[in-house]
């Protein structure tokens, strides 16, 4: 898959609002590129309204993934959604599946579709339960 078939897998559509959070040396800049491109924008850091999407990469070794999804929903916007973006497991400073279980329902999210983006970054959604979406 290229980055821009992910990008575009991942939903990433003209004029959507993109908060980028987590961002290191180690991310995939092919995909940062590739989701600029199909957003026809560059991603924010800081935000003044609403997000529609926070595209959030995370390592283990960042902290609590709890912490950083509650951090994540700041600026989101109610119908918005998350992607983590994390090391594929096995490799260097992965998330243990069950601890983003966890830590998603603890932030009071729902796993919804994962996705394979790039050699070393699988994808994560995390949405707000449709019961609480305001």
């Amino acid at each position: 898959m290229t980055q821009a078939s992910a990008a575009t897998a991942l939903g990433f559509t003209k004029g959507l609002a993109v908060q980028e959070l987590g961002w290191d040396d180690d991310v995939d800049e092919a995909l940062r590129d590739a989701i600029m491109d199909a957003i026809d924008g560059d991603l924010l850091y800081e935000s003044n309204e609403a997000v529609d999407v926070v595209l959030l990469w995370w390592r283990d070794s960042d902290g609590d993934i709890v912490d950083g999804l509650v951090d994540a929903l700041t600026d989101l916007s109610p119908s918005g959604h998350i992607w983590l973006l994390s090391p594929k497991v096995g490799r260097p400073d992965y998330l243990d599946p069950t601890d983003l279980a966890e830590a998603a329902l603890t932030a009071g999210l729902a796993l919804a579709n994962p996705a394979t983006v790039s050699a070393n970054w699988q994808a994560q959604k995390l949405v707000r339960p449709k019961g609480t979406r305001r």
